[in-house]
């Protein structure tokens, strides 16, 4: 029977108990075994895995501030101190929040430190200026409260908010004395012992020493760029680099960077939420710079530097050929020794006080007087300095260039060592001939041989029997075959010194739409009116000639020593390349650098010399400038010199006599001969000073 609106009853839908009961089951027992795996989740976490989540939360509220090394020092080559170091003692402040605390206008949305922070920074601004003006060294520049508020630099636009300010540097005895008794008045000060770069007063050799900046300042050279990003991939504690850390940024300072920074020390130091420095945690100290030994001898660098300054003012007040050249203004040469690659002199005149970068800005003034001069000379022609018509270092060579114009036409058959040639003093090519040049002074010079064609300086001769005879052999193909020599002898490639900054020459003779033609090209680089080359390379040009065909590679730095004085490296001779030509033509080439030169008419030493009159245009004119290259001795060559004087004139006038004062100078500290003549002692048995 059922009851009227309901289901009949169906024993089959009854509820399985025990179906209920075994899912009550499964349900508590998974509870369990979560609740036990969290358990030892926990428990491996406190028990193993719990040092190592400590020292990275450690890390977390820890900061690495590195400590600047000492730099090392740069020797010339007898051991005196060229670029240095003194001790210096400089004043931190590591900033607290309630320095710096800061408050957002609800409106502008601009954030400015709150009024109690302002208070306190001011006060503290005043107070170190007072006590600076009160203690301080009274002639030295004064800080004003506002450049304290700005070195604090409390917006954070320089530093992290851990890191400490030097506020002055190079205190005072009683400034240090004082701020140690009262370090209590300050937050976070400390007095720190540094290093302050210094170079040589007599300004030896600034330009190849090079200097130093910021390293803040240092971004458009890219090996700090990349030091940069470096830092930001990869921050490793001791290789880091402080902003207010000096850089090298020309010269040895910058080729040698690596080397003379040494490796910066660190400081762990623990901060609070606010990125604060609260306290120190450990020390590693920095490691000293290694030292380099230039090749440079003082005294030689220092006489020719005079040399060439003398050599200028004599050009002005006496005349060569007819007239006095008072747009001469620079000068630049090059002593390299011929067995070694040794550069014993490198000078570019004028030259500056290279202390002015260590100071922390470098006053406009003081940049306006450098700015053309701040670069080395002899290795670049941008910056380098001018004379009175704009003329730069890196110039054409001029008659320089015809012992290699002789070796190429031997080398190539043209002729041979016992040809005659007849010298007319005029040549003609191009198209039916209407192009002509000269000897210089059109000089007439009649029969003559391969090396007489050197003594005298014949145009003519490069031009019939080099320039037109390439350009016959080879046609267009001959300014390549030109090219592979000009490079044999380090014309128009690097000379490998490694200088930053190095140029290699303009090859202009390339340029066949502005020589007119292949041709034209061919005949004006025959006889040094194409292509322009610095004086390292002229100098390098020389020693490749008097070591028979072998290119050496000039060395600026003799070894390197670390801080206890023991020698981390050497450097020696080293060969780039050789020029391979029969000894006959080596000896018929030498012979022929023997142009009478009045400067060395006393010249105890027989020496093979090259002068050239390199001809430019400059401002509408065309200038004669000074060039000149020579070994000594002539047998057994010990140094090889370059000098270029721009707008001095002939090059036997202008360049030589600089050139005769530099081998007096090698003479008296070393020796042409081996014996260094300053050792001498004179028949009386006295010391003979009669070239110091």
């Amino acid at each position: 029977m059922t009851l009227f609106g309901s289901k009949p009853f169906n024993k089959e839908q009854e509820p399985d108990k025990s179906s209920l009961n075994l899912r009550i089951n499964l349900f508590f027992f998974s509870t369990f075994v979560i609740f036990c795996v969290i358990i030892v989740r926990l428990a491996v976490i406190q028990f193993v895995e719990g040092p190592n989540l400590t020292e990275v939360e450690t890390s977390r509220d820890t900061k690495n501030v590195p400590l600047a090394s000492i730099r090392g020092i740069i020797y010339a080559a007898g051991g005196e101190e060229i670029a240095y170091n003194t001790s210096v003692q400089s004043i931190y402040i590591t900033l607290t929040s309630e320095y710096t605390a800061k408050v957002t206008d609800k409106a502008t949305r601009k954030t400015t430190l709150t009024e109690e922070a302002k208070a306190k920074s001011d006060a503290l601004a005043a107070q170190l200026a007072a006590d600076f003006a009160a203690y301080g060294d009274k002639q030295a520049p004064q800080l004003s409260q506002q450049d304290i508020i700005d070195l604090l630099d409390l917006d954070f636009k320089k530093y992290s908010g851990y890191m400490a300010r030097r506020i002055k540097a190079g205190l005072t005895e009683r400034e240090v004395a004082y701020f140690m008794e009262h370090k209590d008045k300050y937050p976070g000060l400390s007095i720190v012992e540094e290093s302050q770069r210094h170079y040589d007063k007599d300004t030896v050799a600034v330009q190849t020493v090079g200097y130093i900046k910021p390293f803040r300042s240092s971004d458009s050279l890219s090996i700090y760029q990349n030091i940069r990003n470096a830092m930001k991939n990869n921050p490793v504690a001791g290789l880091s680099y402080k902003d207010d850390e000096f850089v090298g940024f020309y010269g040895l300072e910058l080729q040698y960077q690596r080397e003379l920074r040494g490796q910066n020390g660190y400081q762990v130091i623990s901060v609070n939420p606010q990125n604060m420095a609260e306290k120190i945690e450990k020390v590693v100290p920095p490691v000293k710079g290694n030292n380099l030994w230039m090749t440079i001898n003082k005294s030689i660098q220092l006489k020719t530097e005079q040399a060439i300054t003398e050599q200028i003012r004599w050009l002005h007040s006496h005349a060569v050929q007819g007239k006095t050249h008072p747009h001469a203004l620079t000068g630049y040469a090059v002593a390299m020794e011929v067995d070694t690659g040794n550069i014993v002199a490198m000078a570019s005149i004028p030259d500056y006080d290279t202390n002015v970068w260590t100071a922390d800005k470098l006053d406009p003034a003081v940049w306006k007087q450098i700015e053309t001069n701040y670069l080395n000379g002899t290795i670049t022609a941008i910056s380098s300095g001018s004379s009175g018509h704009d003329m730069r270092s890196v110039l054409f060579l001029g008659s320089t260039i015809k012992p290699l114009s002789v070796l190429i036409g031997l080398k190539e058959g043209f002729f041979t060592t016992t040809s005659t040639y007849i010298d007319k003093g005029i040549t003609y090519f191009g198209k039916d001939d209407k192009s002509s040049v000269r000897n210089s002074s059109s000089h007439v010079y009649g029969p003559m041989d391969p090396a007489e064609a050197i003594e005298k300086s014949s145009n003519v001769f490069m031009i019939d029997m080099v320039g037109q005879k390439l350009y016959e052999k080879y046609p267009d193909q001959g300014l390549q075959v030109w090219d592979k020599y000009m490079k044999e002898f380090g014309l128009g490639v690097s000379t490998q010194s490694g200088l930053p900054k190095e140029s290699e020459g303009q090859i202009n003779y390339m340029n066949i739409k502005a020589a007119g033609s292949a041709q034209a090209a061919l005949v004006y680089a025959s006889f040094g009116q194409q292509g322009s080359y610095t004086v390292l390379q002229l100098a390098q040009y020389a020693s490749t000639l008097a070591n028979e065909g072998e290119r050496i590679k000039p060395q600026l730095v003799s070894k390197i020593t670390d801080a206890a004085g023991n020698t981390v490296k050497e450097f020696g001779r080293e060969v780039l390349n050789t020029a391979s030509f029969d000894k006959a033509y080596w000896n018929e080439v030498i012979k022929g650098m023997s142009s009478k030169v009045s400067a060395f008419e006393d010249f105890p030493y027989d020496f093979a010399r090259k002068t050239g009159t390199s001809q430019q245009q400059a401002k509408g004119v065309l200038r004669d400038n000074g060039v000149f290259i020579a070994f000594a001795p002539r047998e057994n060559p010990k140094l090889a010199v370059a000098v270029v004087i721009p707008e001095g004139g002939f090059g036997s006038n202008s360049a030589a006599p600089v050139a005769r004062k530099i081998f007096d100078a090698y003479d008296w500290e070393y020796g042409l001969d081996g014996v260094p003549k300053k050792n001498v002692k004179s028949p009386a048995g006295e010391q003979d000073t009669a070239v110091q």
